[in-house]
């Protein structure tokens, strides 16, 4: 058993107000995705200026925010929703879910492409490769203030987390999805997008490497108290909304494929 390292969530205290690592850590995503944003723009005949790119990470970054919020409340926490609806605001009461935050970027980025008259699909294809930078970035957040922990196992690496009143050993899953999630979609989008492709293909293959990468770590990750298992004793809420990316994905990528035989140039 490895022990879990002891860090305080705050990064920095100014007088009343307090810097969280958590609210760093969504600042490291969207300034990571913002500068290779930037970067690609910067390259011949990108069809982009260097704000389109700010607008556009501006417009992400409010989906990110308020789908976020919403559909965590929507999908996790649905009877407090219901019972006192202005709850919505707390934002330290409470959480956030990626499924939200990803319906969230899509009407976001579905206003940002009409404002611009740039096709939606371009335009997510466009930044979708930046999305893990903020995934990974927020799982070790959550691994920092010692939330949504993995399940008891006796695997050597296994850790107890503070907050767990049973003080098992438990996996540390939030560092598998900052991994999968993160590090490993991150670059397996940006290797695809340097090479000729559909367009919409790189929107789909996040979807199914999300999905996949969800569904799979969900496994290791302890279910919400409230709500434990959605079905089987093993279905988890996050897997049962991981399920509908991996098939709009799959049908994104195949549909682009299918229907735009001339493969556009990288960005």
């Amino acid at each position: 058993m490895i022990n879990y390292p002891q860090i305080n969530p705050v990064a920095l205290s100014l007088g009343p107000i307090q810097v969280h690592w958590y609210g760093l850590m969504y600042l490291v995503g969207f300034m990571g995705a913002w500068w290779l944003c930037l970067r690609r723009a910067k390259q011949p005949n990108s069809g982009w200026t260097p704000q389109q790119v700010s607008d556009l990470i501006f417009y992400g970054a409010l989906g990110v925010i308020l789908g976020g919020r919403i559909g965590y409340m929507l999908f996790y926490d649905f009877s407090n929703f219901i019972a006192a609806p202005w709850r919505i605001v707390l934002l330290n009461q409470g959480g956030m879910s990626f499924h939200g935050g990803a319906l969230g970027v899509l009407a976001a980025i579905a206003i940002f492409a009409r404002k611009t008259n740039k096709r939606f699909l371009a335009a997510m294809d466009f930044g979708v490769p930046m999305v893990p930078i903020g995934l990974g970035a927020g799982r070790i957040g959550n691994f920092i203030n010692g939330e949504l922990w993995g399940r008891a196992t006796d695997m050597p690496w296994g850790m107890v987390f503070p907050g767990d009143v049973l003080q098992l050993s438990r996996h540390p899953s939030q560092l598998y999805q900052a991994f999968t999630e993160g590090l490993l979609l991150f670059a397996v989008l940006w290797l695809y997008s340097r090479y000729p492709r559909p367009m919409g293909a790189i929107t789909g293959l996040f979807g199914v490497g999300y999905g996949i990468s969800r569904f799979t770590t969900e496994f290791f990750r302890e279910p919400d108290a409230h709500m434990g298992y959605i079905a089987f004793e093993w279905l988890t809420m996050g897997q049962l909304l991981s399920l509908p990316l991996i098939v709009v994905g799959i049908g994104l990528m195949v549909w682009g494929y299918k229907t735009h035989p001339v493969i556009q140039q990288a960005k």
